[in-house]
């Protein structure tokens, strides 16, 4: 089990990407949270087996149709035992 905090920039905010990123860690078996930053990006932390994780870091670079993502900055970190996928 591994965790990823990412922090997604671009055009994230009012299109979907919190809801959209729920269902697709849901899909992948994935414990987390996405939230909104004041500073207009959205933060997500993820938290599962390492293909899922990637997968979904993969994701993460283009999200839902709406949405223009420019960068992902990623960090490690220990696992916290997250369960579910919350938005926030």
């Amino acid at each position: 089990m591994i965790r990823r905090r990412a922090i997604v920039h671009g055009l994230v905010q009012g299109v979907g990407f919190r809801f959209s990123c729920q269902a697709q860690a849901e899909r992948l078996g994935l414990g987390g949270f996405a939230v909104n930053r004041d500073d207009g990006t959205v933060e997500v932390v993820v938290e599962g087996d390492t293909v899922a994780v990637d997968r979904m870091l993969a994701w993460l670079n283009d999200g839902p149709r709406a949405a223009q993502v420019t960068r992902v900055d990623v960090t490690v970190e220990e696992p916290q035992g997250e369960g579910g996928f919350d938005t926030f």
